[in-house]
C-alpha cells in the first residue's frame, strides 16, 4: 500500500469516527420533541415557582425540578442532536397557557394550584415515558426513557406528598 492509500483510509476512518449523527425513526423524532417541550415548560414554570410559592416544601420541589429537568433537557437536546432532530426552542401552546395561568396566581392558592399541576403533569410524562420505552426502538434513547423513568416517578411522589401537606 503506498502513503497515499494509507492517507485515504485514514482520513475515511477519521470522518467515520467522527460523525455521529444518525437519523431518527418517527417515534423517536415524537419522543423527543415532546420531551423537550415538556422539560423546557417544567424548568420555566418551576424557575416561577422558586419565586411565587410561599410553602418552603412547595420551593424546595421547585428547585429540584430546575435541577433535574435541566439535566434532562440536556440529554434530551445531546440525543436529538446526534440524531439531526430539530427540537423546539419555545414551549407550546398548551404549556404557555399553564404557565400564564400559573402566573395569575398568588400565595396559598398558587402552590395548591401549582403542586396540583405537577401531580397531574409527571402523571401525564410518566405515560408518556412508558409508551416511548415500548415504542421506540433506538436503543440510546430507550435507555435514557429507562434511566429517566425512576426520577419521574420520585417526582410524582413527592408532588402528592406536599400536595397532601397543603390541602
Amino acid at each position: 500500500m503506498n502513503q497515499s492509500t494509507m492517507d485515504t483510509l485514514n482520513s475515511n476512518m477519521n470522518t467515520t469516527q467522527s460523525n455521529t449523527t444518525m437519523t431518527a425513526d418517527p417515534q423517536t423524532t415524537s419522543f423527543l420533541k415532546d420531551a423537550a417541550d415538556g422539560g423546557m415548560a417544567e424548568v420555566q414554570i418551576a424557575q416561577m415557582a422558586q419565586d411565587k410559592a410561599n410553602n418552603q416544601r412547595v420551593k424546595d420541589f421547585a428547585s429540584m425540578m430546575v435541577r433535574d429537568h435541566s439535566a434532562a433537557n440536556d440529554q434530551v437536546k445531546q440525543l436529538a442532536s446526534q440524531r439531526s432532530v430539530n427540537l423546539p426552542d419555545s414551549i407550546s401552546t398548551k404549556h404557555q397557557k399553564a404557565k400564564s395561568d400559573l402566573e395569575k396566581k398568588e400565595g396559598k392558592a398558587f402552590d395548591k394550584a401549582y403542586i396540583d399541576a405537577m401531580v397531574k403533569g409527571h402523571q401525564q410524562v410518566i405515560d408518556m415515558f412508558k409508551k416511548a420505552s415500548k415504542n421506540v426502538t433506538d436503543t440510546q434513547v430507550k435507555s435514557f426513557i429507562d434511566n429517566t423513568l425512576p426520577t419521574i416517578k420520585m417526582h410524582l411522589d413527592s408532588a402528592k406528598a406536599i400536595q397532601k401537606s397543603i390541602r
